[in-house]
């Protein structure tokens, strides 16, 4: 059984957030950081490895987090080498053989300007930084389309349409970090108008919250709804905070703290637990970092309260090796990428910094049953009595295609990407939902495909794992 290895006793007093934010670095260090500037893309020596991209960017930026609270010498160690062997972009690009897609090298150009920081204001890791943000802002093959002020993700060439918010609020958050550093006028230019068409196109303005995607076929420009990617919604926080900082401009301030409110408020579950329903390719670390600016540089105590409520949760879901799955309020699992591991790593750094000394006991899901035979069809509906429900298992074959629709006693989440399975998610014995409330209770899940005829055949193998009174 999954939770046979989870490292938690029944009752048990977890580690202090000091010692927590310890064990992080050093998962960071010694299970994900492979040598020589690569990182590992999954808890496995097997998994590819890797100097670039959103997974390990968000893994420096963690360290950047640690190097910030403690001064930890071993950052450096790991950012030199990352920066000696890391990605290096040509000019910018015209045509369909360009070598990147434009979410890369912007991911990119934020981790060098972490390393910029943490190595002393190194001038390499600037001019690195500066190239990936030239290669992904300025390259003409990204540009075009109904919405020309949004890059494409993808280069010129036959049925591109997505147009991803992982662009340009990385972009965003890279100009106003090399602002800092140069001082050039240019670069909060560009901040301010992405800010500005950013507002304009993935802004979900019922819920105050960015949707990740939005669809350009040339003649319209038409966002995805309520695909709340933590990453996004994490930078765009961040980024209003920085411009209010750098113009003094009330607006920017109101709208992060408006996003980060609305982030507490509805994409958590009943025990007020942040959910990530996006894929493994989503991260969380980018909005731990902005709940950490908030708390620290602003002194909001809803967002100190949301590190640390959801550090205490994510703690008691943490596997034998110091790894997190993406749900803080779910059961470990035994294989875990980076992508999902960060945000629950950065966690535990930060609120070793707001709360060191604190010991908050929490059961985690020691005592789960896995209940009645596993769901593999659909639509599928079951009641349980309980405080926690979890899925687990896979999503298959149909990938990225096979999103499930979750009606929680018969409201869907607000967050509508559902369960889906992303090719950097373990292929088994993944977990795909959790959920939990404050007391046991009589629930009802359902589940369905947003296009069952497109899925095939065996699209669900999951188990239904249940805390509290565990019938049915």
């Amino acid at each position: 059984m999954l939770l046979s290895n989870a490292g938690i006793v029944q009752g048990a007093v977890l580690p202090s957030f000091a010692q927590a934010g310890d064990e992080a670095a050093a998962t960071l260090s010694h299970v994900f950081y492979a040598s020589g500037g690569f990182w590992q893309e999954c808890n496995r020596t097997t998994c590819r490895r890797a100097n670039g991209d959103w997974g390990v960017d968000s893994a420096i930026d963690a360290l950047f987090l640690r190097w910030t609270a403690t001064s930890d010498p071993s950052v450096g160690e790991i950012a030199s080498a990352e920066l000696a062997d890391g990605p290096q972009y040509p000019a910018p690009c015209g045509g369909s053989s360009c070598p990147s897609w434009s979410d890369t090298p912007a991911w990119d150009a934020v981790a060098f300007m972490r390393e910029y920081a943490i190595l002393g204001h190194s001038q390499s890791a600037l001019a690195r930084a500066e190239s990936a943000f030239r290669y992904a802002a300025l390259s003409p093959a990204f540009v075009g389309g109904a919405c020309p002020a949004i890059p494409y993700q993808l280069p010129v060439g036959p049925g591109r349409v997505v147009k991803t918010l992982e662009t340009d609020a990385n972009l965003i958050k890279a100009a106003l970090l090399i602002y800092d550093a140069t001082r050039d006028p240019a670069y909060l230019d560009q901040a301010r108008s992405r800010y500005a068409a950013d507002r304009r196109y993935f802004l979900d303005s019922d819920g105050a919250l960015y949707t990740v995607k939005v669809l350009d076929d040339g003649t319209s420009c038409v966002q995805q709804p309520r695909h709340f990617f933590a990453s996004v919604n994490g930078d765009m926080i961040w980024n209003g905070l920085e411009l209010w900082r750098i113009t003094g401009r009330q607006r920017y301030y109101d709208e992060a703290v408006t996003t980060a409110s609305a982030v507490a408020v509805k994409l958590s579950d009943g025990r007020g637990v942040f959910v990530d329903l996006a894929g493994a390719n989503d991260v969380v670390e980018p909005l731990v970092d902005a709940m950490y600016d908030l708390a620290t540089r602003e002194r909001l105590s809803f967002a100190r309260d949301w590190i640390v409520w959801n550090a205490t949760a994510a703690l008691a879901a943490r596997a034998p090796d110091g790894t997190f799955s993406r749900y803080f309020d779910g059961p470990p699992q035994a294989m875990a990428s980076i992508w999902e591991s960060t945000g629950g790593l950065a966690l535990e750094i930060v609120a070793a910094d707001l709360a060191p000394d604190a010991t908050l006991p929490d059961d985690g899901w020691q005592g789960a049953r896995v209940l009645a035979a596993p769901l593999t069809e659909l639509p599928a509906t079951f009641a349980f009595d309980g405080s926690g429900i979890a899925l687990v298992g896979k999503i298959g074959p149909a990938c990225e295609a096979a999103h499930l629709r979750v009606f929680i006693d018969g409201v869907e989440t607000f967050d509508r990407t559902g369960l889906w399975q992303n090719h950097a998610m373990p292929a088994e014995d993944a977990v795909r939902f959790a959920w939990r409330w404050p007391t046991t209770g009589r629930h009802t899940i359902r589940l369905e495909a947003n296009d069952l005829a497109s899925l095939g055949p065996d699209v669900i193998d999951l188990k239904i794992m249940v805390l509290g009174a565990g019938t049915m």
